[in-house]
């Protein structure tokens, strides 16, 4: 039986802001734990919740971007549930009245076909503790709670179920990750945890419409992880139905060691929480002077800025995807390319594309603390086009300017590195290789005519790759056809 994988995936994103969502604790990552906390995300009895302003601005930041319709009236309620690392016993969520509803984002599939995958919401709520498991120190009989991150502000972006596999899942989830950067409402983090997601699962025989008894698999972290997580839980629903079980709701977790979805327990219903409105948070107004000064601030946002680069440098479709795909990035390509000769913009785009990325890969550094900057590498292409230097010899460069942070110029200078242009040089290495190799040269001429890459490589190897590559593919014809 042919079946068709449903896939919905609530993405977790935490906020950029310097407290959390109800009191003024830290929301910063990492540090003694337990230190960032206060009576309020404590949970302790009597104290009230406060509302963190910049949560909501975040918030209607990212809805605009999707097309969200933002809410003028939206609620918290409480989601009741007991673990050890929830002080309350309940989290402060959004339910029935959340801040955004609708929208959509547009992604792009491998084969460039543009897929629109629906936003069903987007809502504020808080983060929950963390559970430290002995085994982490030592102590394999005891957990432990640290409360830093209880409180955190967290926007929920939930889709709708139109994924229908686990790589579309994937793009998706890049997506999301790209834009909540490009407004700097999260840094996107993924191993600390700053962007995350649960992802639901079912399948159906193609050509039905009902959809499949649904799996949750919880707290993916990583892009590779979900694709793997989602693929290895497709072909278990399908091997399963095809055996004539009947798959169950529930929730999963995603063993990496061993690379299989496993049960963490059957899945809780919407009644199982008992919401209702936070008695202690009033109904939030939104009104329309805000979501406008709000929109008047929003960045440049990834799919225009990929149309304007195709516009405005000439740029394929696949440059476009890979600059824009990262904020950064695009801001360093863009230095880059203004300080060269408009023609000369897509030799930018393959150099940051190649070795650039290249090098941030090597030395596992964000693009922003790149050690070649967009000016020096600027400088570096001029010299390639003005002829001061080879292409071979610009990857020499490019790799010392990595080393050292030394300017291009100054290192072609004290190393020598400047091409050889002068036609009587390079006739005196032409004239060196061609009696050098005798035999090729009668190939040569009696019709192996591809040998002509064998001698430019000869002569680029005597004058150290120095030597103009079309001067000395000029001159090797004049004297071999002759």
């Amino acid at each position: 039986m042919d079946f068709e994988t449903i896939i919905g995936l609530e993405v977790h994103a935490q906020l950029n802001t310097k407290s959390k969502i109800f009191c003024g604790s830290p929301a910063a990552f990492g540090g003694i734990p337990n230190k960032n906390t206060s009576t309020v995300d404590l949970g302790l009895p009597g104290v009230l919740p406060v509302l963190n302003r910049k949560v909501v601005e975040f918030a209607i930041r990212l809805g605009l971007s999707v097309g969200a319709k933002i809410c003028p009236i939206c609620q918290f309620s409480r989601k009741h549930y007991f673990y050890p690392d929830l002080p309350k016993g309940y989290q402060i969520s959004q339910y029935e009245e959340p801040l955004c509803e609708g929208g959509e984002v547009n992604v792009f599939l491998k084969n460039n076909e543009i897929k629109i995958i629906r936003i069903k919401r987007i809502h504020m709520e808080e983060d929950a503790g963390k559970l430290i498991h002995g085994e982490e120190l030592g102590d394999l009989s005891h957990s432990y709670v640290d409360l830093n991150r209880a409180g955190v502000p967290l926007l929920e972006i939930v889709s709708e179920p139109d994924i229908r596999s686990p790589e579309e899942a994937e793009i998706y989830l890049r997506k999301i990750h790209t834009l909540v950067c490009y407004l700097d409402i999260c840094d996107g983090n993924m191993q600390e945890g700053s962007l995350r997601c649960d992802a639901n699962i079912s399948i159906r025989p193609y050509g039905t419409r009902e959809l499949g008894e649904k799996v949750e698999i919880k707290n993916m972290n990583s892009f590779r992880n979900l694709r793997r997580a989602l693929a290895h839980e497709e072909k278990r629903q399908k091997i399963a139905v095809e055996a004539g079980e009947t798959i169950i709701q529930e929730t999963r977790l995603w063993n990496d060691a061993i690379g299989i979805t496993q049960q963490m327990r059957t899945k809780e219903y919407a009644h199982d929480y008992r919401y209702f409105p936070d008695p202690d948070l009033v109904p939030l107004k939104i009104g329309k002077e805000w979501i406008n000064e709000v929109l008047k601030k929003l960045p440049e946002l990834p799919d225009k800025k990929r149309e304007r680069f195709k516009n405005q440098y000439g740029l394929p479709l696949y440059d476009s995807n890979v600059l824009t795909a990262d904020r950064a990035l695009a801001t360093y390509f863009e230095r880059a390319a203004e300080a060269v000769n408009p023609s000369e913009v897509k030799f930018v785009s393959n150099w940051v594309m190649g070795d650039v990325l290249r090098l941030l890969g090597e030395k596992n550094l964000p693009i922003q603390n790149c050690p070649v900057s967009p000016a020096y590498l600027s400088k570096m292409i001029n010299m390639i086009t003005d002829g001061t230097v080879s292409g071979k010899i610009a990857k020499e460069v490019f790799n010392i300017m990595a080393d050292t942070g030394i300017d291009p110029e100054t290192i072609v200078e004290e190393q020598g590195l400047r091409q050889i242009t002068d036609i009587d040089a390079i006739d005196a290495a032409v004239e060196e290789i061609i009696s050098t190799f005798p035999g090729e040269v009668n190939e040569y001429k009696s019709g192996k005519t591809k040998l002509i890459g064998f001698f430019v490589g000869q002569v680029m190897k005597i004058t150290q790759g120095k030597a103009n590559p079309q001067a000395v593919q000029k001159i090797l014809k004049e004297k071999l056809e002759t």
